[in-house]
Formats: C-alpha cells, sequence, structure tokens
C-alpha cells in the first residue's frame, strides 16, 4: 500500500450534470471528466478506494421495472437488486474511464469494482419510520394497494401525488471489506460501497438477506475510511466550499473547521440542509472521531487545488 490512501466519495454531479444529461452516454462522459481529477490525485502519490452516489440510477432501474410489470407482465425489481445493478453498472463506467486515463498517461495502475453488501441493524430505528422517498409516483388506491399488499410504507408528497419510502439506517459493517482491503493492499484503485452499498441483515441463524432501505453513501464511505485508517476522506460534490448561511446576506465561506466548530454548527441546525450537507458534514465528524486524520469537501474540478490548501473546506479534529 502507498504511504497515503484516501477515500473519495463522488456525489451525483460527477454522474449527472444536470436534469437534461441522463443518459448513460451523458454519465460516461461526465465520468470522464471526474477520471481526470481523480487521476490527479493518484499521480501525486495518493492511492484511492472510491464511493459513489447512486440515487437517480436506482430511480432509472425501478421506473423501469415499474413500467415493465405494468405494460408487459415482467416481474418487479427488489430495491436491494436495483442497488446492486447500479453498482455493477456505474462501477463499469467508472473503472473503464479510470482505465483509459491511467491509458493515456501511461499510468502503470488497476482499477476494479467490489459489488459491496452493508451490514446494517434490522432493528435500527430508521426502519420504524421511513422517510427516504424512492421510485415513481402513484395515486392514493394504488399507494394503498401497495401498502396493504406489498407491506409498503407510503405517503403524500406535497400534493404530487404518493410514494413509497424506505428507511435510511447507518452502515455497520462492509460484508467484503477483507476483499476491498486486499485490493488496496496489492496498489488498486478500488470502486465500492456503491450507492452507500447494498444493504443488508443478518438474521437470528447468521444468514444476510437484503433489506429494503438506502444507506447515506457519504456515511458508508466514512465508515470506509474508518475501516482502512485512510489518511484523507474527501467529499466531492457540487460546492467548492463549504458556507455557513448560505444564500443570505451573511453567508460565509469556510476555509478550515475544527470538529468542536463543525458539531456547533449543526447544532445550530439552520446552516447545512438535511439533504445535501448536513450527512456530509457528519459523515466527516465520524471518521475523525474515530480516529481519522483529516477531511476534505469540494468539487472534483477543484480537488487538485484543495489538497495543495489553495480551496476546499479542511475538517479537522
Amino acid at each position: 500500500m502507498t504511504n497515503k490512501l484516501a477515500v473519495v466519495a463522488i456525489g451525483g454531479n460527477a454522474l449527472i450534470k444536470d436534469d437534461k444529461h441522463v443518459t448513460v452516454e451523458d454519465q460516461q462522459v461526465a465520468l470522464r471528466e471526474t477520471s481526470v481529477h481523480l487521476v490527479d490525485m493518484i499521480e501525486a502519490g495518493w492511492n484511492l478506494a472510491i464511493g459513489h452516489g447512486n440515487g437517480p440510477q436506482v430511480g432509472f432501474i425501478l421506473r423501469r421495472s415499474e413500467i415493465a410489470a405494468k405494460t408487459e407482465g415482467m416481474h418487479e425489481v427488489p430495491l436491494d437488486v436495483c442497488g446492486a445493478d447500479s453498482q455493477g453498472a456505474i462501477g463499469y463506467e467508472l473503472q473503464q474511464a479510470l482505465q483509459n486515463e491511467f491509458l493515456k498517461r501511461k499510468v502503470n495502475k488497476k482499477a476494479c469494482t467490489v459489488v459491496t453488501q452493508v451490514l446494517v441493524d434490522k432493528d435500527d430505528a430508521a426502519f420504524k419510520k421511513p422517510t427516504k422517498p424512492i421510485g415513481s409516483f402513484m395515486d392514493e388506491a394504488e399507494a394503498k394497494k401497495r401498502e396493504s399488499e406489498m407491506g409498503w410504507s407510503v405517503v403524500e408528497d406535497a400534493g404530487r401525488g404518493w410514494r413509497r419510502v424506505v428507511a435510511s439506517p447507518m452502515p455497520k459493517e462492509i460484508v467484503e471489506f477483507d476483499s476491498v482491503r486486499l485490493l488496496l493492499d496489492a496498489g488498486q484503485v478500488v470502486i465500492t460501497v456503491g450507492g452507500g452499498g447494498i444493504p443488508v441483515i443478518r438474521r437470528d441463524d447468521g444468514e444476510l438477506a437484503g433489506t429494503a432501505a438506502v444507506i447515506d453513501k457519504d456515511f458508508a464511505s466514512s465508515l470506509l475510511s474508518q475501516a482502512i485508517k485512510a489518511d484523507l476522506f474527501l467529499i466531492a460534490t457540487a460546492v467548492e466550499k463549504v458556507a455557513i448561511n448560505f444564500g443570505k446576506p451573511e453567508q460565509k465561506w469556510l476555509d478550515k473547521m475544527t470538529v468542536a466548530e463543525a458539531k456547533a454548527y449543526l447544532e445550530e441546525g439552520t446552516h447545512f440542509a438535511k439533504g445535501s450537507m448536513a450527512p456530509k458534514i457528519q459523515a466527516a465528524i465520524w471518521y475523525l472521531e474515530n480516529g481519522g486524520k483529516q477531511a476534505l469537501i469540494t468539487n472534483p474540478e477543484n480537488i487538485g487545488r484543495a489538497l495543495k490548501g489553495e480551496t476546499g473546506t479542511w475538517i479537522v479534529p
């Protein structure tokens, strides 16, 4: 293993730039751009484990499944299997983009994808009150039918229709961790915990089983960072830096904050949106409170500058 090991959690903007560029071909273009910045890191002496989001992709897979079930009589695909599908597809696209960039630069590296299960606690409180919307909108009759016949949790979504909601439990263990570690020790770039990992529970007999849930990819990447004792946990997102009072006249961009400062900002409850920046800050805190060295939040195109201390937001113990 190299002296410097980083976990990079890639956000959705590295896969889909905007609502007009969502096709597989568009995603491949976006990943080629992202791979340039990742290979810059590798040439600077970092070995990488890469996590990524999969929200839009899983939604597309679910939608295709629903349409095929209604129009062609095909079976619907369970959510955990949709997650596995997205891991394989995104992993393929990303490892190919990296391998092509290695070829252009004559970098002696290999990239591989590990389809990764992540263990969650079947008694996690999140299962008692699911909040993560997935899949298509439905009318009330269909929603109530699926609730009754399939055990779904459904909610009415701001007058737009009804949707299924699932739990978002905390990750506890990376099932394929030993394989990931062996690949990293061999100098491979490893794409893992895609979409937060495929959520599985452990039954009373010790066997694993997939469960209908969504794990936050930043929390899964934080757990990975802790497990491999990464020197850096880097969250690549849509903004160059983190701001407090975002969008307000008193907005302030942050170059650095300590864990204590980050926790104080979170507790104020007004600085970081729950669905976007808050889980990133929480994931960084979790990593640092469990032996992590440093965390960095920036956008993909500024990774190189951020590592030189020129931009980005650093979070330190």
